[in-house]
């Protein structure tokens, strides 16, 4: 993850071969390249020109029951609420020389368990915020939250007994979408899969994943 932020961002973060080598976040902030943007300013030769930046950040790896506090859990989910989308980098590549946390290699796996570390995290936020509302809008009366509480409904079906992630629902309507935005759930966001291959395998384009 670090080496791929290195190259990502042109930075000197510390890449070393054991779990946990990145404790705080590293974060760079790198321009956006644009062809439209780089033809707008030929064309009007602005004084200065500020194009559009991405803000990355290298966070801890995330380890099976990080939702209870594994791992660096806590630290990880907390930084990884703070961002707007996830690049999952995953190994697909032997090296006796090379630990894995897992102690074996398997991206298959490992995609499953950050999916499911993600979506029990939002478990317990959703039945954090349903048991709030309930006592609000079901036994409180409070009307003006009820909407509220039908739409959490539908999400905690969603996610915990169909055991989904939010993103892959794909017919939430507008009052749903403005209940997602304000709790910003884990799995709600978007998510890039990059696989780190060996180079023979890169050159070959398969592997036995």
């Amino acid at each position: 993850k670090s080496t791929f932020f290195n190259v990502l961002t042109k930075s000197q973060a510390a890449a070393e071969n054991f779990p946990f080598c990145t404790i705080d976040p590293n974060e760079s902030r790198v321009p956006v390249p644009d062809d439209r943007f780089d033809f707008l300013c030929q064309y009007h030769k602005p004084p200065s020109k500020i194009p559009a930046f991405l803000n990355v950040v290298d966070i801890a790896g995330l380890v099976k029951g990080a939702h209870t506090g594994q791992g660096l859990g806590n630290s990880f989910l907390s930084h990884i609420n703070a961002c707007d989308g996830i690049f999952h980098l995953m190994r697909a590549f032997e090296d006796d020389d090379i630990t894995h946390v897992e102690g074996s290699v398997d991206p298959v796996r490992d995609i499953e368990i950050i999916h499911e570390e993600l979506r029990l995290k939002d478990e317990e936020l959703i039945l954090q915020s349903i048991d709030k509302l309930e006592k609000v809008a079901v036994r409180g009366g409070d009307k003006k939250l009820k909407p509220e509480y039908d739409v959490m409904c539908k999400i905690k079906t969603w996610v915990i007994d169909e055991k989904k992630a939010v993103r892959f629902y794909h017919d939430w309507n507008d009052k749903e979408i403005d209940v997602l935005n304000k709790h910003l759930f884990f799995t709600s966001k978007p998510m890039i899969y990059l696989v780190n291959l060996s180079e023979k395998d890169y050159i070959r384009k398969k592997n036995k994943w």
